[in-house]
């Protein structure tokens, strides 16, 4: 099964922003420094959305470890 791409794109943003938080913390930790750490965290999260969405959809081309015919465990 395939996703769609607005799925990737809700994906990517839910992961990034729990990367964020850790990369703020991570980033105060290290300096001390709330600012430096803010600035830190609001450039990467851009960045690193983009990369996971485009490797989100380089995944969902290759058709490896996914097993074709099996119904899932339940169905709505």
């Amino acid at each position: 099964m395939k996703e769609k791409r607005y799925r990737s794109i809700l994906k990517a943003i839910c992961w990034r922003l729990t990367g964020t938080i850790d990369t703020f913390v991570i980033s105060y930790l290290v300096t001390g420094k709330f600012k430096f750490a803010m600035s830190i965290s609001f450039f990467e999260i851009f960045t690193k959305i983009t990369l996971y969405y485009l490797h989100e959809r380089f995944w969902n081309r290759i058709s490896t470890g996914r097993a074709e015919g099996i119904k899932p465990d339940y169905e709505i």
